[in-house]
Protein backbone atom coordinates (compact mmCIF):
# COMPACT_ATOMS: atom_id res chain seq x y z
CA UNK A 1 0.00 0.00 0.00
CA UNK A 2 0.76 3.68 -0.45
CA UNK A 3 2.71 5.38 2.32
CA UNK A 4 3.81 9.34 2.15
CA UNK A 5 7.09 7.62 2.87
CA UNK A 6 7.90 8.83 -1.12
CA UNK A 7 10.64 7.45 -2.80
CA UNK A 8 12.29 7.44 -6.03
CA UNK A 9 9.19 5.98 -8.62
CA UNK A 10 7.19 5.61 -6.37
CA UNK A 11 3.45 7.97 -6.59
CA UNK A 12 3.61 10.82 -5.21
CA UNK A 13 1.09 13.19 -6.90
CA UNK A 14 -2.04 12.68 -8.63
CA UNK A 15 -4.72 15.28 -10.19
CA UNK A 16 -7.92 14.83 -12.23
CA UNK A 17 -8.46 16.97 -15.71
CA UNK A 18 -12.15 17.65 -15.70
CA UNK A 19 -14.93 19.71 -17.64
CA UNK A 20 -16.70 20.74 -15.04
CA UNK A 21 -14.39 21.33 -11.96
CA UNK A 22 -17.30 22.80 -9.69
CA UNK A 23 -19.34 19.51 -10.61
CA UNK A 24 -15.93 17.28 -9.95
CA UNK A 25 -15.80 19.07 -6.33
CA UNK A 26 -19.11 18.52 -5.58
CA UNK A 27 -19.31 14.71 -6.73
CA UNK A 28 -16.01 13.87 -4.81
CA UNK A 29 -17.04 16.07 -1.56
CA UNK A 30 -19.99 13.38 -1.81
CA UNK A 31 -18.30 10.42 -2.66
CA UNK A 32 -15.21 10.97 -0.27
CA UNK A 33 -15.57 14.18 1.76
CA UNK A 34 -12.97 16.40 0.03
CA UNK A 35 -13.31 20.02 -0.41
CA UNK A 36 -11.48 21.79 -2.95
CA UNK A 37 -8.97 24.14 -2.47
CA UNK A 38 -7.09 27.11 -5.13
CA UNK A 39 -3.98 26.99 -5.43
CA UNK A 40 -4.18 30.91 -6.17
CA UNK A 41 -4.48 33.12 -8.55
CA UNK A 42 -1.19 32.47 -10.54
CA UNK A 43 -1.97 28.54 -10.59
CA UNK A 44 -4.15 28.59 -14.03
CA UNK A 45 -6.99 27.27 -12.32
CA UNK A 46 -5.65 24.71 -10.67
CA UNK A 47 -6.09 23.55 -7.23
CA UNK A 48 -6.12 20.97 -4.16
CA UNK A 49 -9.02 18.50 -2.74
CA UNK A 50 -8.16 18.14 1.18
CA UNK A 51 -9.58 15.96 3.44
CA UNK A 52 -9.63 16.99 7.16
CA UNK A 53 -7.10 20.11 5.77
CA UNK A 54 -4.59 17.86 4.50
CA UNK A 55 -4.12 17.42 0.36
CA UNK A 56 -5.25 14.75 -1.18
CA UNK A 57 -5.13 15.37 -4.67
CA UNK A 58 -5.15 18.28 -7.06
CA UNK A 59 -7.55 19.30 -10.07
CA UNK A 60 -8.25 21.62 -12.63
CA UNK A 61 -10.56 22.21 -15.39
CA UNK A 62 -9.79 20.90 -18.93
CA UNK A 63 -10.68 21.41 -22.60
CA UNK A 64 -12.12 18.90 -25.20
CA UNK A 65 -8.42 19.96 -27.09
CA UNK A 66 -6.79 18.40 -24.09
CA UNK A 67 -8.70 15.38 -23.86
CA UNK A 68 -10.90 13.41 -22.52
CA UNK A 69 -11.18 14.06 -18.17
CA UNK A 70 -9.24 11.88 -16.81
CA UNK A 71 -7.15 11.45 -13.52
CA UNK A 72 -3.06 11.55 -14.00
CA UNK A 73 -0.83 9.45 -11.53
CA UNK A 74 2.52 11.00 -11.02
CA UNK A 75 5.66 9.07 -9.57
CA UNK A 76 8.60 11.10 -8.08
CA UNK A 77 11.73 11.54 -9.97
CA UNK A 78 14.78 13.18 -8.75
CA UNK A 79 15.71 14.46 -12.25
CA UNK A 80 12.83 15.16 -14.53
CA UNK A 81 14.95 15.93 -17.39
CA UNK A 82 16.52 13.34 -17.58
CA UNK A 83 13.80 10.88 -16.88
CA UNK A 84 12.34 12.52 -19.65
CA UNK A 85 15.20 11.28 -21.66
CA UNK A 86 14.89 8.14 -20.62
CA UNK A 87 11.13 8.14 -22.13
CA UNK A 88 12.20 9.05 -25.19
CA UNK A 89 15.50 6.17 -25.73
CA UNK A 90 12.90 3.83 -24.06
CA UNK A 91 10.66 4.14 -27.28
CA UNK A 92 7.80 6.31 -25.27
CA UNK A 93 7.09 9.87 -25.73
CA UNK A 94 7.31 13.38 -23.81
CA UNK A 95 3.66 15.37 -23.98
CA UNK A 96 4.75 17.95 -21.63
CA UNK A 97 8.30 18.86 -21.30
CA UNK A 98 9.53 19.39 -17.33
CA UNK A 99 8.20 22.81 -16.08
CA UNK A 100 9.02 23.94 -12.84
CA UNK A 101 5.68 25.02 -10.93
CA UNK A 102 6.86 27.92 -8.95
CA UNK A 103 9.07 26.08 -5.98
CA UNK A 104 7.04 23.54 -5.02
CA UNK A 105 8.60 21.32 -7.43
CA UNK A 106 9.20 20.32 -11.31
CA UNK A 107 6.56 18.38 -13.36
CA UNK A 108 6.35 16.79 -16.48
CA UNK A 109 3.32 14.42 -18.31
CA UNK A 110 5.50 11.34 -20.52
CA UNK A 111 3.87 8.40 -22.42
CA UNK A 112 4.98 5.19 -22.35
CA UNK A 113 5.65 2.88 -25.22
CA UNK A 114 1.75 2.05 -25.62
CA UNK A 115 1.21 5.87 -25.44
CA UNK A 116 -0.33 5.60 -22.02
CA UNK A 117 0.49 9.08 -20.40
CA UNK A 118 1.38 9.60 -17.03
CA UNK A 119 3.19 12.32 -14.50
CA UNK A 120 6.58 12.82 -13.03
CA UNK A 121 7.08 15.17 -9.90
CA UNK A 122 10.88 16.26 -8.93
CA UNK A 123 9.76 17.49 -5.53
CA UNK A 124 10.51 21.17 -4.28
CA UNK A 125 9.37 22.71 -1.59
CA UNK A 126 6.37 20.38 -2.27
CA UNK A 127 7.50 16.58 -1.83
CA UNK A 128 4.05 14.90 -2.46
CA UNK A 129 0.63 14.34 -1.11
CA UNK A 130 -0.18 14.76 2.14
CA UNK A 131 -1.85 11.95 2.78
CA UNK A 132 -2.21 8.00 1.21
CA UNK A 133 -3.15 4.69 2.16
CA UNK A 134 -5.83 6.02 4.33
CA UNK A 135 -10.01 6.06 3.94
CA UNK A 136 -10.42 8.91 1.50
CA UNK A 137 -6.85 9.14 -0.23
CA UNK A 138 -5.10 7.20 -2.67
CA UNK A 139 -3.88 3.65 -1.74
CA UNK A 140 -2.73 1.89 -5.13
CA UNK A 141 -2.22 2.52 -8.43
CA UNK A 142 -2.92 -0.25 -12.07
CA UNK A 143 -1.52 0.18 -15.17
CA UNK A 144 -3.84 -1.87 -17.89
CA UNK A 145 -1.99 -2.64 -20.88
CA UNK A 146 -1.98 -4.91 -23.42
CA UNK A 147 1.48 -6.23 -23.14
CA UNK A 148 2.88 -6.55 -19.58
CA UNK A 149 6.33 -7.58 -20.68
CA UNK A 150 6.50 -4.33 -23.00
CA UNK A 151 5.21 -2.14 -19.74
CA UNK A 152 8.09 -3.17 -17.20
CA UNK A 153 10.78 -3.03 -19.49
CA UNK A 154 10.11 0.59 -20.08
CA UNK A 155 8.86 1.87 -16.72
CA UNK A 156 12.03 0.06 -15.60
CA UNK A 157 13.86 1.94 -17.61
CA UNK A 158 12.37 5.24 -17.11
CA UNK A 159 12.00 5.02 -13.30
CA UNK A 160 13.51 2.65 -12.02
CA UNK A 161 10.54 0.19 -11.19
CA UNK A 162 10.35 -4.05 -10.43
CA UNK A 163 8.13 -6.17 -11.11
CA UNK A 164 7.60 -9.25 -9.75
CA UNK A 165 4.52 -12.33 -10.03
CA UNK A 166 1.90 -12.81 -7.58
CA UNK A 167 -0.28 -15.99 -8.03
CA UNK A 168 -3.48 -16.43 -6.50
CA UNK A 169 -6.89 -18.60 -7.42
CA UNK A 170 -7.66 -18.49 -10.72
CA UNK A 171 -4.17 -16.71 -11.98
CA UNK A 172 -1.60 -14.01 -11.12
CA UNK A 173 -0.60 -10.92 -10.90
CA UNK A 174 2.28 -8.46 -11.19
CA UNK A 175 3.18 -6.18 -8.92
CA UNK A 176 5.76 -3.20 -8.68
CA UNK A 177 7.86 -1.76 -6.16
CA UNK A 178 9.82 0.74 -6.59
CA UNK A 179 13.54 -0.19 -7.04
CA UNK A 180 15.59 -1.87 -4.32
CA UNK A 181 12.97 -1.09 -1.94
CA UNK A 182 11.69 -4.75 -1.79
CA UNK A 183 7.89 -6.42 -1.93
CA UNK A 184 7.17 -4.34 1.11
CA UNK A 185 7.48 -1.42 -0.87
CA UNK A 186 4.65 -2.46 -3.59
CA UNK A 187 2.29 0.37 -4.51
CA UNK A 188 0.48 -1.24 -7.41
CA UNK A 189 0.32 -3.23 -10.24
CA UNK A 190 0.25 -3.85 -14.06
CA UNK A 191 -3.01 -6.03 -15.65
CA UNK A 192 -3.71 -6.76 -19.38
CA UNK A 193 -6.46 -5.32 -21.23
CA UNK A 194 -9.70 -7.11 -21.13
CA UNK A 195 -11.33 -9.02 -23.82
CA UNK A 196 -14.54 -7.01 -23.20
CA UNK A 197 -15.04 -4.60 -25.29
CA UNK A 198 -15.63 -1.91 -22.74
CA UNK A 199 -12.69 -2.20 -21.24
CA UNK A 200 -9.62 -1.79 -23.65
CA UNK A 201 -8.49 1.58 -23.19
CA UNK A 202 -4.72 1.24 -21.33
CA UNK A 203 -4.24 3.46 -18.46
CA UNK A 204 -3.24 4.32 -14.94
CA UNK A 205 -5.73 3.35 -12.77
CA UNK A 206 -6.13 5.44 -9.44
CA UNK A 207 -7.00 3.31 -6.70
CA UNK A 208 -8.79 5.16 -3.20
CA UNK A 209 -9.40 3.49 -0.21
CA UNK A 210 -12.94 3.64 1.72
CA UNK A 211 -14.27 2.02 4.52
CA UNK A 212 -17.11 -0.17 2.84
CA UNK A 213 -16.82 -0.46 -1.14
CA UNK A 214 -20.36 -1.19 -1.47
CA UNK A 215 -21.58 1.76 -0.11
CA UNK A 216 -19.25 3.69 -2.43
CA UNK A 217 -20.80 2.17 -5.16
CA UNK A 218 -23.97 3.40 -4.38
CA UNK A 219 -23.31 6.78 -3.38
CA UNK A 220 -21.42 7.00 -7.04
CA UNK A 221 -24.90 6.08 -9.07
CA UNK A 222 -26.55 8.71 -6.70
CA UNK A 223 -24.21 11.75 -7.69
CA UNK A 224 -24.42 10.39 -11.24
CA UNK A 225 -21.02 8.83 -11.80
CA UNK A 226 -21.32 4.94 -13.43
CA UNK A 227 -20.05 2.04 -12.32
CA UNK A 228 -17.58 0.05 -14.88
CA UNK A 229 -16.82 -3.33 -12.42
CA UNK A 230 -19.27 -4.02 -9.63
CA UNK A 231 -18.10 -4.29 -6.29
CA UNK A 232 -16.26 -8.11 -6.23
CA UNK A 233 -14.02 -9.61 -3.41
CA UNK A 234 -10.09 -10.66 -4.49
CA UNK A 235 -8.81 -12.96 -1.82
CA UNK A 236 -6.09 -11.41 0.13
CA UNK A 237 -6.71 -7.91 -1.19
CA UNK A 238 -9.96 -7.03 -0.49
CA UNK A 239 -12.99 -5.54 -2.02
CA UNK A 240 -12.77 -3.59 -4.87
CA UNK A 241 -15.13 -1.32 -7.80
CA UNK A 242 -14.06 0.52 -10.57
CA UNK A 243 -15.74 3.42 -11.07
CA UNK A 244 -16.03 6.55 -13.10
CA UNK A 245 -17.20 10.01 -11.99
CA UNK A 246 -19.86 12.09 -13.88
CA UNK A 247 -17.59 13.76 -16.22
CA UNK A 248 -15.69 10.12 -17.60
CA UNK A 249 -12.47 10.16 -15.67
CA UNK A 250 -12.20 6.79 -14.09
CA UNK A 251 -11.03 5.55 -10.88
CA UNK A 252 -11.28 2.54 -8.49
CA UNK A 253 -11.90 2.04 -4.57
CA UNK A 254 -10.82 -0.83 -2.43
CA UNK A 255 -12.23 -1.42 0.92
CA UNK A 256 -8.57 -3.61 1.92
CA UNK A 257 -9.07 -6.55 3.41
CA UNK A 258 -7.51 -6.78 7.12
CA UNK A 259 -4.26 -7.45 7.61
CA UNK A 260 -2.67 -10.72 8.55
CA UNK A 261 -0.96 -11.46 11.91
Amino acid sequence: MLTTRFVTGAPNWLDVGTSDLDGATSFYGGLFGWRFRSAGPDAGGYGFFELDGRIVAGGMGTTPEQGPPSWTVYFQAPDAGAAAKASEQAHGGVLVQPTDVMDQGTMAILADRAGVPFGLWQPGRRGGLDVAGETGALCWVELHTADIAAAAAYYRAVLGLETSAVSFPGGSYTCVNPAGEGEEAMFGGMVPLAEDPADTDAGWLPYFAVDDADTAVARTTELGGTVRMPAADIEGVGRVAHLADPYGARFAVLRPAPRQG
